[in-house]
């Protein structure tokens, strides 16, 4: 009989499990985007080579639809740059924050998963009882008046219990059992349930890759920094120095009736207002350089690359990924879909509830006053078999507002992901439009520079041949030397913006050769 009541329910079993095909709730789906075939942008771009022959102001083309690299910063053929990305991918808090978060979350779906499976539990009690003597007839081994019956036959204290004076008894007992345990997912919310974690997992891997092109981007962006600061403060101190030479030489020929007290004043106010230039831009390179250490995960007491902004060389081409392509290349965009994707899942879940839920379960055990006779046949052995089917009928509106809740929340993931993904389309916007922007303002600039350097050499000859005085040399070196302040900011914004361009078409983690 036992046999054939175990067999039905495994029947039951197997049918909800094959019921269980099928889960409740809509299944994801990629919302429709604004249909978009460019950036506003010209499709190709071209600067003409400058004047000068620096590395910084060659000519940059677009090519549309090339692949990026992973290691995209060694285009600039900086090895000091590559040795401190390696060193920030190595030992960066940041990178170990988003690894931790993914197995976190990746812990989490097992833990989910585990609810597919029977949980099986053991469980042994022993005990130890006293039943007083007064109970009368309701003792165990003692008749109405209190006396006692023999070696109280047909009690548990038949075995090992002791008879008291005062008619009180004391045995022991034994019981063990295993128990099964089984809610076929019949309405699928355990697998709704998983597949909201598992999409909060892929995100957290969208979020590591993006974690790691930020964190070069970064990377790129402090080094450029640093070798620009380096130059500028370079310049800068020169300016100083010949603006020193400028007053020292006013003074002179104030003394001998050359120049009045205005001139003095004049060149005085012009070395003050140079002056002033250096502080923020020492102040500027200390913290940029507590940046780097940062960045690169060491404390401010050690030491990082310097780094020379001539060293850096400016790639002549770069990767223009169509809209189409960004949607599924960059991490943001990816992670956003999988929240998305995530509490899509969520209203499976929440609906679900609301369905019948059905649980199995099965129990072994025996008892008995003795261990070793727990399980002896026909005597403590039993079990039990038991379903239970529970329909919620009145919640007082809970769960149905839940699923209405859970609806809202995947609008809001969705309209998420379709901000996420026309700020994209902005960031790239942005970036080719300070690129284009950067190469004009740079061939203007060499213009200007060249100017001035050809200036300043032409009043270095007429000072050698007498006819300029040391004044106004002095003059045009400080116009050429502004000049090179400007072209400095003018390289490493183009420096920046290029490394800006392929952090926001995505970075190229899809061509790691292994997952890092």
């Amino acid at each position: 009989m036992a046999k054939l009541r175990l067999s039905k329910y495994c029947i039951v079993a197997l049918t909800c499990t094959t019921i269980a095909g099928c889960a409740v709730g809509p299944d994801h789906q990629r919302p429709d985007l604004p249909e978009s075939k460019g950036y506003g942008t010209t499709a190709e771009m071209s600067v003409a080579r400058n004047l000068t022959a620096s590395q910084l102001s060659g000519e940059q083309r677009l090519a549309v639809g090339a692949d990026i690299r992973n290691d995209w910063w060694t285009l600039f053929r900086s090895p000091s740059l590559n040795t401190l990305i390696e060193q920030a991918f190595a030992a960066s808090p940041t990178i170990e924050i988003a690894q931790q978060a993914l197995k976190v979350a990746q812990q989490n779906v097992y833990a989910q998963q585990g609810y597919f499976f029977p949980t099986v539990q053991a469980n042994y009690m022993p005990t130890r009882t006293k039943l007083p003597g007064n109970l009368g007839g309701n003792s165990p081994g003692v008749q109405g008046d209190g006396n006692y019956i023999g070696a109280y036959q047909g009690t548990p204290a038949n075995q090992g219990g002791t008879a008291p004076y005062n008619g009180s008894t004391v045995f022991n007992f034994h019981t063990a059992q295993l128990t099964v345990g089984f809610m076929p997912d019949i309405f699928g919310l355990n697998r709704r349930a998983v597949e909201s974690l598992q999409a909060q997992t892929d995100a957290q891997k969208f979020q590591l890759q993006a974690a790691y092109i930020t964190l070069a981007s970064n990377a790129v962006a402090a080094a450029v920094q640093d070798g620009m600061l380096r130059k500028q403060i370079s310049i800068t101190k020169d300016m100083i120095a010949a603006n020193e030479t400028a007053v020292a030489l006013v003074k002179r020929q104030q003394k001998s009736g050359y120049a009045s007290q205005l001139d003095f004043s004049i060149q005085e106010s012009a070395l003050g207002q140079v002056k002033q230039l250096l502080p923020p831009l020492q102040k500027q390179f200390e913290q940029n350089r507590d940046l780097l250490k940062v960045l690169a995960g060491r404390t401010q007491d050690q030491e990082v690359p310097a780094f020379d902004l001539a060293s850096f060389k400016l790639p002549d081409e770069l990767p223009l990924t169509l809209p189409s392509q960004l949607v599924e290349q960059r991490p943001d965009i990816q992670a956003a879909e999988q929240l998305l994707r995530a509490a899509n899942a969520q209203i499976g879940v929440a609906r679900a509830t609301r369905f019948p839920q059905l649980s199995l379960s099965g129990t072994l055990g025996g008892t008995a006053s003795n261990f070793n006779q727990m399980f002896w046949a026909g005597s403590g052995g039993f079990f039990e078999l038991a379903l239970n089917l529970a329909q919620p009928i009145f919640a007082g509106g809970t769960l149905m507002h839940r699923e209405y809740a859970a609806t809202e929340a995947q609008k809001q993931a969705a309209a998420q992901y379709r901000l996420t993904v026309i700020t994209a389309f902005q960031n790239v916007a942005d970036t080719l439009h300070a690129i284009k922007a950067d190469a004009q303002a740079m061939a203007i600039v060499n213009d200007l520079t060249a100017a001035a350097k050809k200036t300043y050499e032409l009043s270095g000859r007429q000072h050698a041949s007498g006819y300029l005085d040391r004044l106004a040399l002095i003059n045009a070196q400080q116009t050429y030397r502004q000049a090179l302040l400007n072209s400095t900011q003018i390289q490493a914004a183009r420096l920046g913006n290029t490394a800006a361009l392929f952090q926001a078409l995505g970075g190229g983690w899809w061509n790691k050769p292994t997952e890092q």
